[in-house]
């Protein structure tokens, strides 16, 4: 086993790689990170060897001889040891509320950049405040968001705006999740997701309430009004767009689109994109049983009972979809996600789009297999590679960004496009005249 890292920085190091997300990455990485030199790091060594030696078999690779780094969230010198041993770390250690801070600061100790793939709108948020003026002072871009939550919409948007031919004023998405050849989930597994998401996503219901005090200190220069403001569709309705029933979603998608959108007002002048997300069931059924889910969810989520139940009882309080084993493989194999993006917006002809009313529309998807676990960590990986490949088209010498602020101008979308596991960006239809 090649414990010691020679001939310099390795280029990435998988942090939390023993962990379900983390071995997915794993395997991924064979393929992503081919022609790097990468490691991976955790706090114990037989569990990091275990991984490889399965991820090893089940890519057909020989991955022995990976360097293995030991670090642990406890310890702030065997953080900052591995961030000297990386010029990336790429994080899949959650819930970051927690575990994300020691290795920012790690991070910043060692002056590696570090990608993640929080979903967690106020970790997010609150890095953003706490250290992106000390990452610029540093040279290292912390980069979070860098999975199925937030790429596709937040690299969807980039992409709607290159092939819009014109101005966006909004931007609506519709999250579809479903199984190939399953009419349902039961030959595959019934669970979805495994248990450390579903901490994540407790804790990050339990302090909701801190966004609209972090958003007040925003770093960047708040939204100027929108013409003409764009309206929340009902809590619950039809959506033609993608011929389901759609409720708000929950996830970190608008929180992060938000964030971007100011970013390149404040920094670049450009026109803001509303934005709003929603996610699709395939029945009024289903809707109404996962709105009345999601309404108790909350409700426990804001109490310590609450959440101490939720946490100790996960595959009853989620029927059944949340495991602490995780899914299946053949739950990931089957898996597919699509995000339906709708851009209105008026066309390059228009003199006046701050007077006149949004006179086109054009829709976009950006699709992939095995959202939670095979999608976000192709994503993940590859934001590492376009940033070790592209740091000089990153804006800013370092900084706390989201994936939009970061990789706009960057191959980040055609990396995706071009691997077996990665996403599809299509126009689905072209220009649409309103009346």
């Amino acid at each position: 086993m090649a414990d010691e890292v020679r001939d310099g920085r390795l280029d990435v190091v998988i942090f939390g790689a023993s962990g379900f997300t983390g071995k997915h990455t794993v395997y991924e990485a064979v393929s992503v990170l081919k022609g790097l030199r990468w490691g991976v790091a955790g706090r114990n060594r037989e569990k990091l060897v275990k991984v490889l030696s399965e991820m090893g078999i089940k890519a057909g690779q020989d991955l022995s001889e990976i360097p293995i780094i030991i670090a642990d969230i406890r310890d702030h010198k065997s953080m900052q040891q591995m961030a000297l041993s990386a010029s990336i770390v790429v994080s899949t250690v959650g819930p970051f509320r927690f575990y994300g801070e020691e290795v920012i600061r790690g991070c910043l100790a060692g002056g590696a950049h570090l990608v993640d793939v929080s979903g967690e709108p106020q970790y997010i948020e609150s890095m953003q405040l706490k250290y992106h003026d000390l990452a610029k002072l540093c040279g290292v871009y912390v980069i979070s968001a860098c999975g199925c939550n937030s790429i596709p919409a937040d690299m969807g948007v980039v992409f709607a705006e290159q092939h819009f031919d014109g101005t966006i004023n909004s931007v609506e998405t519709f999250y579809v999740h479903g199984l190939k050849g399953c009419k349902s989930n039961t030959k595959a597994g019934r669970a979805g997701l495994n248990y450390g998401t579903w901490v994540s996503a407790v804790n990050s219901l339990a302090h909701s309430d801190q966004l609209k005090a972090l958003r007040e200190r925003t770093f960047v220069e708040p939204l100027p009004p929108f013409y003409p403001i764009v309206r929340r569709r009902p809590l619950i309705f039809h959506s033609p767009e993608t011929n389901q029933v759609c409720l708000p979603y929950m996830g970190a998608d608008r929180s992060v689109v938000k964030r971007s959108q100011e970013y390149f007002y404040d920094y670049q002048k450009k026109r803001p994109v509303q934005i709003f997300s929603y996610i699709g069931f395939p029945s009024w059924l289903i809707a109404i049983a996962v709105a009345l889910f999601g309404i108790i969810f909350m409700i426990l989520a804001k109490f310590k009972l609450g959440r101490k139940l939720l946490l100790k009882y996960p595959e009853f309080f989620s029927a059944g979809y949340v495991s602490r084993n995780g899914p299946t493989e053949a739950y990931m194999e089957r898996s597919y996600f699509k995000l339906v993006l709708k851009a209105t917006g008026w066309p390059s002809d228009c003199n006046d789009p701050d007077h006149e009313l949004p006179s086109k529309t054009q829709m976009f998807t950006v699709s992939g297999p095995n959202p939670a676990y095979g999608s976000t960590c192709v994503a993940l990986l590859a934001a590492a590679v376009t940033l070790l490949r592209q740091g000089h088209k990153i804006p800013g010498p370092g900084g706390v960004l989201t994936p939009a602020m970061a990789f706009a101008k960057t191959d980040l979308i055609s990396k995706l496009e071009k691997h077996e596991h990665g996403m599809k960006f299509e126009i689905i239809h072209d220009e649409i005249k309103l009346d």
